[in-house]
């Protein structure tokens, strides 16, 4: 085997949010196994339970990881309710646990539906949707980028920025990746909450992805665009079916999006190949916002 064909070998990846083998988070686990890497899931399937499209057997979804790793890489899964921060940092130590190193942290994990119109919107939907989506995500980041900050750094004041100790090997560079919505790019009806959650991360990007780099991390977030995971098809979405054939007709390449679309890119940005890029938000979304 050589390196090209496995180039994330010796390296290890914590994926949030793989609960389902139609997900996307399913899709990234098994590209990055794929790519040699060793990879510890995360799966919180009561999110699943109530949603049309119904949780899936975990034990299958990580056998399916599983079976896409190289030969000597590890696998692993554990659940956690990430809008408690204490399970956020149990979950962190589970997966550093597999190897004794993280690498690579995907942040693909999401609440979704159970959302409203802004007249819809309670203090208890904005804070569900917050803590879920963007402070579990800042929690990880924050977790992952300590493995590589001294103990006794002084907390940053605004403006300071942090004297890199040695020029960073984008190739072998720790990676983060975390995932947005399409809500810079038209309206999200229905949605506020969850437009809200996931805007905040993407205008952050820029910000945290430069206080990383200074750290020799690299920081990168997705729009993976209208990607079915189960919830446009037609036994278990919950819209309707006509106006779904009219959008899915008017994509440019006339299919949605499939998991595997947004973790081809997730695993080139983690891997050498993709070291070059940083602090972007990237929409991986087949030309739906171009119509």
């Amino acid at each position: 085997m050589r390196l090209d064909d496995a180039p994330l070998t010796g390296r290890t990846a914590l994926v949030t949010g793989v609960s389902r083998r139609q997900g996307i988070g399913h899709a990234v686990a098994c590209e990055l196994a794929r790519l040699g890497a060793s990879v510890f899931t995360h799966h919180y399937a009561p999110h699943d339970v109530g949603r049309p499209w119904g949780a899936d057997d975990l034990d299958a979804v990580h056998d399916s990881v599983r079976s896409a790793a190289h030969e000597g890489a590890r696998t692993g899964s554990g659940g956690a309710d990430l809008r408690d921060p204490a399970q956020v940092d149990g979950l962190f130590d589970e997966a550093l646990a597999l190897t004794g190193r993280l690498d690579v942290l995907v942040c693909n994990h999401a609440r979704s539906g159970g959302d409203g119109s802004i007249v819809d919107m309670t203090p208890e939907a904005l804070d569900a949707f917050w803590a879920t989506n963007t402070r579990s995500t800042l929690l990880l980041t924050r977790r992952f980028a300590r493995q590589f900050v001294a103990d006794d750094a002084a907390p940053a004041r605004p403006g300071d920025r942090v004297e890199r100790r040695a020029a960073a090997d984008p190739a072998t560079a720790p990676k983060v990746v975390w995932m947005t919505s399409g809500q810079q790019g038209g309206p999200m009806r229905g949605e506020v909450a969850y437009a809200t959650s996931k805007a905040a991360l993407a205008g952050v990007t820029a910000t945290v992805a430069a206080e990383l780099l200074d750290r020799g991390i690299v920081l990168n977030t997705i729009n993976p665009g209208p990607v079915n995971t189960g919830y446009l098809n037609p036994e278990s979405t919950d819209r309707s079916l006509e106006e779904l054939d009219q959008v899915r007709a008017a994509l440019p390449f006339g299919r949605w999006g499939e998991p595997a679309d947004p973790a081809r890119l997730i695993g080139w940005l983690v891997s050498p190949a993709g070291s070059w890029v940083v602090g972007q938000v990237i929409n991986s979304d087949g030309g739906f916002g171009l119509q």
